[in-house]
């Protein structure tokens, strides 16, 4: 059965003060809009996929998300209501039955897996809601603000979107409510509940973070949720991880020994041609950009091109700013923050005759500088953030660009700093080498990849 996705962006945002609708605003360097159009068309579970805009603006949106988004095969103008918006949804899709999931384009945090949970559910019934549980206490009050009712926080949910449906049951409900002169619903499954009562409504989990923009404080939180959005590495089986890496090339800065080193045994496991790098090795230190810009050249050259660049050299200074020399100062910026920026100037042309992949490494120590770190947790910081923002320089041009946020990990840089810690507190560097070539080996750009102990 076909899957319609259909991106609902209708607001104006009169509750932000803007004159312009509040999907239009950017966030994280995109739009709303974008932001929630790129997630609907990345989703596998979705066919086919529709926009529907607030009236006035269909050109602007048609030429914002231009031919970016395979699936998108229209931009409609919403009504002047949400109940109308998706009655021009019903009426501008052909098909008697088919699966629909409607989504708030001012929730641009929706996860993929959400979006698999509604599909899935539709296969045993006819609507579903998003929902997640409530951890406030919920009251019902009268026209003077007198509580009436407490539910039983137990038995109450907070709605969120998508909602899905088999869109049968959608039209025959939209058609009862046209007989209705009372009629007013604030959302598609209160249309289904009021006017077919017989349907049952199946609720699929949704997530804390899948947050509506409405309110200027919701802006900032979604920056910020956006800022530190991170998800799992894609799991691939090792025939997956071969077909899509066998005889392409990478170049592993950092790959002497630990996670580097683990990187390029598992790629060449894979099929792929690697390049490894490191100071006790082949002499490259990441600091110099003129040996960097001659290891890529002479990779390219030996092999064709340059498929993916992974950086995993790194210093770890532990004690007081204040108390830091001036040589340990420079080397943890030069070699911690500076080193990346070089490394992605000098891989770029490479990259983008191949639609390659450029990875980076952080420490979980980046959400939040830490006594002791602020060199370290400040250039790890500052490596997610040029991350984000390479991602969307040169997502135009096909690189993808993500940063690895392992654990701690079990690697000589970390026994130099710690000595030997507990067995099994820390992870195997071939775990988070693993995970890194399966996110090289997918489509995901700009993203923080998490690598956490199995169990």
């Amino acid at each position: 059965m076909k899957t319609y996705g259909v991106v609902l962006a209708g607001g104006v945002g009169a509750r932000l003060g803007l004159s312009v609708p509040k999907q239009m605003i950017k966030v994280a360097g995109k739009t709303i809009l974008e932001h929630t159009v790129a997630l609907m068309d990345r989703s596998p579970h979705i066919d086919e996929l529709i926009v529907m805009i607030a009236p006035g603006w269909s050109e602007q949106v048609a030429t914002l998300l231009g031919d970016r988004y395979p699936k998108l095969s229209r931009i409609l103008e919403g009504g002047s209501t949400r109940n109308e918006t998706t009655r021009r949804v019903l009426d501008a899709i052909a098909e008697d039955e088919c699966k629909i999931i409607l989504h708030d384009a001012v929730r641009p945090l929706l996860d993929q897996r959400i979006i698999a949970d509604c599909a899935s559910t539709l296969d045993n019934y006819a609507a579903v809601d998003v929902v997640i549980p409530s951890a406030d206490t919920i009251v019902a009050v009268d026209d003077e603000d007198i509580i009436t009712t407490m539910p039983q926080r137990s038995h109450v949910r907070r709605g969120q979107t998508p909602q899905a449906f088999r869109i049968s049951v959608l039209r025959s409900a939209y058609e009862k409510a046209v007989d209705d002169p009372y009629f007013s619903a604030t959302d598609d499954c209160g249309v289904v509940l009021k006017y077919r009562p017989d349907v049952k409504i199946k609720c699929v989990l949704g997530a804390e973070h899948n947050i509506k923009v409405t309110y200027p404080v919701d802006l900032f939180i979604a920056d910020k949720l956006f800022q530190l959005a991170s998800q799992d590495a894609p799991h691939k089986s090792p025939d997956e991880l071969k077909d899509a890496l066998q005889g392409k090339t990478v170049v592993i800065f950092g790959g002497s020994y630990g996670i580097g080193a683990e990187i390029g045994r598992l790629a060449g496991g894979a099929g792929m041609n690697v390049v490894a790098h490191g100071r006790s090795t082949t002499g490259v230190h990441v600091e110099d950009e003129t040996a960097i810009a001659k290891a890529l050249a002479k990779a390219a050259k030996q092999f064709g091109g340059i498929d993916a660049v992974v950086v995993t050299a790194g210093v770890l200074k532990i004690g007081k700013l204040a108390e830091a020399d001036d040589k340990t100062v420079a080397e943890s910026i030069r070699v911690n923050y500076v080193a990346p920026v070089n490394v992605a100037r000098a891989a770029h042309q490479y990259l983008k005759a191949s639609g390659g992949h450029l990875m980076f490494f952080t420490s979980s120590s980046y959400t939040r500088g830490r006594e002791d770190y602020a060199l370290y947790s400040s250039s790890k910081a500052a490596v997610v953030n040029l991350t984000q923002a390479l991602s969307e320089e040169w997502a135009s041009e096909g690189i993808k660009v993500n940063v690895v946020n392992p654990e701690r990990t079990s690697t000589p840089m970390r026994f130099q700093a710690f000595g030997e810690e507990p067995e099994g507190t820390l992870l195997p560097a071939e775990q988070v080498a693993q995970a890194a070539l399966e996110t090289i080996a997918s489509d995901l750009t700009g993203l923080v990849v998490d690598v956490r102990r199995k169990g």
